[in-house]
């Protein structure tokens, strides 16, 4: 066994694993003790943001991996030793690729050949703001046929109570095997922060409730071996619902600061230097920042996700859904404050205003973009007139995706500070180290700043407006 520890249950925890009736019995010592050995061949299914670091993570245990994915693309690419995520380096998939323990494919009939299977594919939300299962049970279709004796299904995108014994369970049985007798299914939130360069998969501690105490175990028994420590949980759908705890609670935070900063800056305050003030407090405070709207693929998703699933239980959600409504309304309120800015000092409209965006990415130092509010704002200047740039140092082209299309292919400006005085304003919704905002500024004629980019610039700061 490796240094890394599980952390043991409660008693309430356990005594409701044992009420399931789980199967017991040699064959699930021999299972557990597969993951604990490390003798296992794990799946991945989704080999993203989530699911690759994940392979880099079991494959620095020893465990021999097989990456699926449906993008052929990502396939080639990774079984010719490169990697397309920043954080990866090319260098580590071509020495886990020539070393033998790892393999991309997209022949979903490999299946036969995991043990366990972890599925790390994307939970957006449809037009209407509800949960879009479509990749969860499409990838679980995939997987039923090739489904054998023993194997470990795991979950890890993000979802609502209920999505793994309620959807996946259902689809796994059909071909006459049963969760808890022959095979088992559990849940395990990823809790992945790209760019973060002090957490990654492996120093991050998992969360993992299974459909019975055989599977928890043996999900447990894999995840030990790879990441810093287990901490088990009752049941799939606490699972589930550990992980929108944690992504409301910032999504509701970040809605307070949003609301405050725009209470405060009609009184003429400084948001960014009060939360500065307020952090100095060393219990009952925790900062939280504004910005232009929420991004990535979790803060923006999983309040909905929860609040779509209470509707079912006749229970409203209404701090929630406030705390959404607060955050979805954030691109408007900077757009106006734009607009409020140009009309004030150049005496004209946004249409036909030019506007260089600084970031689209979803978070600083990233080349994610998903669902950034980047987007928002470039259709909401566009359909006021405007034409829109954008610099982002990460981003070279902005790929096709699902929400706005229309923008794939657009490319990024050369990072110029001497033709950025064509612009009439430019507006910074990603705060990316490295670039020299005191030159941006310089160049300017008008900067608006949604992340307190430009805290520290000393100069021609009437040039700066916080939004």
């Amino acid at each position: 066994m490796s240094g890394h520890s599980i952390v043991e249950r409660n008693p309430a925890t356990q005594a409701a694993s044992q009420a399931t009736g789980a199967a017991t019995g040699p064959e699930i010592e021999r299972l557990v003790a597969l993951y604990a050995d490390r003798k296992a061949t794990v799946g991945v299914v989704g080999l993203g943001y989530v699911g690759l670091p994940l392979v880099k993570a079991l494959s620095a245990r020893g465990f021999r991996t097989i990456g699926f994915d449906i993008d052929r693309r990502k396939v080639d690419q990774l079984n010719a030793g490169k990697s397309y995520i920043r954080h990866i380096p090319s260098e580590l998939v071509a020495e886990i690729v020539a070393g033998g323990r790892f393999l991309a494919t997209a022949d979903f009939s490999r299946i036969k050949d995991a043990d366990a299977i972890l599925i790390c594919v994307p939970t957006p939300l449809t037009r209407q703001r509800e949960p879009d299962m479509t990749y969860v049970i499409g990838t679980t279709e995939q997987i039923a046929p090739y489904l054998r004796q023993g194997q470990l299904i795991v979950l890890e995108s993000t979802t609502y109570p209920g999505t793994t014994t309620e959807i996946m369970k259902p689809i796994l049985e059909r071909g006459g095997l049963r969760s808890q007798r022959d095979f088992f299914i559990a849940y395990s939130p990823e809790r992945e922060d790209p760019g973060n360069p002090n957490y990654e998969t492996s120093t991050i501690p998992k969360v993992v409730g299974g459909d019975g105490d055989a599977a928890t175990r043996m999900a447990a028994a894999l995840y030990s071996q790879v990441v810093a420590g287990v901490v088990t949980v009752s049941s799939a759908a606490t699972a589930e619902a550990v992980k929108l705890t944690e992504n409301i609670f910032r999504a509701v935070n970040i809605a307070l600061v949003n609301e405050l900063k725009v209470v405060f800056a009609r009184m003429g305050i400084d948001i960014w230097e009060v939360i500065d003030a307020a952090k100095s407090k060393p219990f009952g405070y925790m900062p939280f920042y504004p910005g232009p709207g929420l991004g990535g693929h979790c803060i923006p998703i999983d309040p909905f996700y929860l609040t779509w699933k209470a509707r079912e239980y006749d229970t409203p959600t209404r701090f929630i859904e406030l705390a959404g409504e607060v955050n979805v309304s954030m691109p408007a309120y900077v757009v106006q404050q734009l607009a409020q800015e140009i009309d004030r000092r150049f005496s004209k409209g946004l249409n036909g205003a030019r506007i260089l965006m600084l970031g689209v990415a979803y978070k600083k130092n990233v080349e994610d973009i998903r669902e950034s509010p980047a987007f928002k704002l470039m259709h909401q200047l566009e359909e006021r007139g405007a034409r829109v740039d954008y610099y982002d140092p990460f981003v070279a082209e902005i790929p096709v995706t699902r929400e706005h299309p229309e923008y794939g292919g657009r490319r990024s400006v050369d990072w110029s500070p001497a033709a950025f005085g064509k612009y009439d304003a430019c507006l910074i919704c990603t705060d990316h180290d490295g670039v020299d905002y005191d030159a941006l500024v310089k160049a300017a004629r008008l900067v608006i700043d949604t992340r307190n980019a430009t805290g520290k610039v000393t100069e021609d700061r009437d040039k700066i407006v916080k939004a």
